[in-house]
């Protein structure tokens, strides 16, 4: 489903992706882990071709990302990849039906058939009384299970996802990394996930860890994993997640 070859991307004179390989077959749900500043955001928003690396190769579901133009790239991430992020970025203007049927519209499908898969989508959330209410009617878990469902709407090969419960309280959080597997069981779906979610990283069906650019080798962050800690508190680190700003 997706192939990254010796990916590289730098920042001015800061390298953030030193030469990535990584392969996901379909169906998996593969989280994407490390430290503030190791590239993960950097590296879905690649695979996301929202923004190019400066060398390697990228292709997603059997096309080469690197040989579309700018527009084709924007007709491909409309109908082969599909984004949650942190907040849901709902129109609060629109209800949450309008909100899921905005890509079909934009892929050209027609009013009816928009409509009716959303509906099927809103269903599958559990999510169907709440198809007129506009964001700010819904709960914050009601408002990212509508976000993955637009997400859904145009059957992408790929779902991305960038710190999707990061905002959510614990159940609302345990309930939509339960959907993602729920997704993946139903319908087949690959979901690529970054997370600083330790628990949602044990659950996955692979955990990738990104350090300083690079994908560690499994003995590598096993052995790491291992070593005892210098004190029983977890050290927070003040400074701003560099992910983060990338994003913005």
């Amino acid at each position: 489903m997706i192939d990254i070859k010796n990916i590289t991307k730098s920042f001015g004179s800061l390298q953030v992706l030193k030469g990535i390989d990584l392969h996901i077959d379909k169906g998996e749900v593969v989280s994407i882990v490390g430290p503030s500043g190791a590239g993960k955001t950097t590296l879905l928003q690649i695979i996301g071709t929202l923004d190019r690396p400066d060398s390697g190769q990228v292709i997603v579901d059997s096309i080469d990302t690197s040989r579309l133009s700018t527009k084709k790239l924007s007709d491909f991430r409309n109908q082969h990849l599909g984004f949650v992020f942190q907040f849901h970025q709902l129109l609060p203007e629109f209800t949450a039906i309008e909100n899921i049927m905005i890509p079909a519209y934009i892929a050209g499908t027609s009013p009816r058939k928009a409509k009716q898969r959303a509906q099927e989508l809103l269903q599958f959330m559990g999510l169907a009384d709440r198809a007129t209410h506009k964001p700010n009617e819904l709960s914050g878990g009601e408002k990212q299970r509508v976000a993955v469902a637009r997400a859904l709407v145009n059957n992408p090969a790929v779902i991305l996802a960038d710190e999707p419960s990061g905002s959510l309280d614990t159940k609302n959080k345990e309930e939509l990394h339960q959907l993602f597997f729920d997704l993946r069981n139903q319908f087949g779906q690959t979901f690529v996930i970054v997370t600083h979610d330790e628990g949602l990283a044990s659950i996955t069906d692979r955990t990738i860890h990104l350090k300083d650019g690079l994908i560690l080798p499994t003995d590598s962050w096993t052995s790491q994993a291992a070593e005892p800690s210098d004190t029983d508190n977890p050290v927070v680190d003040p400074v701003a997640d560099v992910d983060e700003i990338e994003s913005v």
